[in-house]
């Protein structure tokens, strides 16, 4: 078994990978915060969180994979730690803010409805 990298290359990956998923995470959740009561932005919004998670799965299936092939801790670990705090926050997200653009619709097109007469 060789490993895939180091311990300082794990160091590495763990706090710039935490570090990016973390300050993207609070992006996703500010725009969201903001622009989903609004209607604003859906696209980009649940674009970027649909990217995440689709990244997270990636390294969540790489971290499997490593532990299967009897990888070192500093291999397997950043990659599920990444992996399954990614998919769970923003998985577990994303249906929530679908929900939220929907009431947003939906109070539009009430108005709509109502300015019509």
């Amino acid at each position: 078994m060789h490993p895939w990298w180091t311990e300082q290359h794990a160091a590495y990956f763990g706090a710039i990978g935490g570090s990016a998923f973390g300050g993207l995470g609070g992006l996703i959740g500010t725009l969201a915060g903001i622009y989903a009561p609004r209607g604003r932005l859906r696209r980009t919004v649940l674009g970027l969180m649909s990217v995440s998670v689709a990244v997270g799965v990636i390294f969540l299936i790489g971290g499997v994979i490593a532990l299967i092939d009897h990888q070192p801790y500093a291999v397997w670990y950043p990659l599920l730690l990444l992996g399954v705090i990614s998919t769970a926050v923003l998985g577990g997200l994303l249906p929530m803010v679908k929900s939220r653009y929907r009431e947003a619709e939906n109070r539009r097109l009430d108005a709509e409805s109502l300015r019509r007469g």
